[in-house]
């Protein structure tokens, strides 16, 4: 989109935002990037004043938190085939579901943060382009995840199976298995082996897996119909 619409999208987008992210406090979390920061909320959105004009065509509004309990099916399946917690795997979407997961919105903020995450589960490009590597999705694109959640849910899952690889046989007895694949997906595998070995995470880093913890058990009831 060029010209007068286009800069009215981007404004408007960026209004609309900040004001999320001033609401939910950050950006992008999950699908680390490999050797990701142990921070990576830092960043949220830039605050500009620009006013949208009101004879251009209205911008996609973002829909805000939903209840990832509609994907349960997928989860078990993909957890199931990923080897991993099929809990684990719904709490990070709970985690996640804080966010805006309207497509056509998560791509006009894209324009704006090229490196912003895709899809319900929030993965970044370099991210799902390593995890798909010799699997059945081989042949996706990173920027079909916001119209396919069964995708995001299906490299999340391999995301996940990944960093279990890459766990030592011991860590410090701070965390369980479970927190520090959620720290691994929240922060990257780099500042997962560093946490696995008794470092403490930054307090966004912190604060995610303490949002894990207060949705474990939602997550629990949403995988088995209660």
């Amino acid at each position: 989109m060029r010209g007068r619409r286009g800069r009215w999208l981007v404004a408007t987008v960026m209004v609309a935002v900040a004001a999320l992210a001033s609401a939910c406090g950050g950006g992008d979390s999950g699908g680390a990037l490999p050797q990701r920061s142990a921070t990576p909320h830092a960043g949220a959105a830039t605050r500009h004043g620009a006013t949208a004009r009101t004879d251009a065509t209205p911008t996609p509004t973002p829909t805000g938190p939903y209840d990832p309990v509609r994907f349960a099916a997928q989860v078990r399946k993909h957890a199931r085939e990923a080897r991993i917690a099929p809990q684990l795997l719904m709490a990070i979407l709970y985690n996640e579901s804080d966010k805006p997961h309207d497509p056509a919105f998560e791509r006009a903020w894209q324009r704006i943060k090229p490196d912003a995450a895709f899809g319900i589960a929030d993965m970044h490009k370099a991210a799902f382009d390593e995890v798909k590597r010799g699997r059945s999705f081989a042949d996706r694109r990173w920027d079909e995840l916001p119209d396919d959640p069964d995708l995001a849910i299906t490299a999340a899952a391999w995301y996940l199976h990944d960093l279990a690889v890459r766990l030592p046989t011991r860590w410090s007895g701070r965390y369980t298995r479970n927190d520090l694949l959620a720290l691994g997906y929240n922060a990257g595998p780099g500042n997962m082996l560093a946490f696995a070995r008794g470092a403490r995470p930054g307090s966004v880093a912190q604060s995610y897996l303490d949002r894990l913890h207060q949705t474990w058990k939602t997550a629990g009831r949403a995988l088995h119909g209660r």
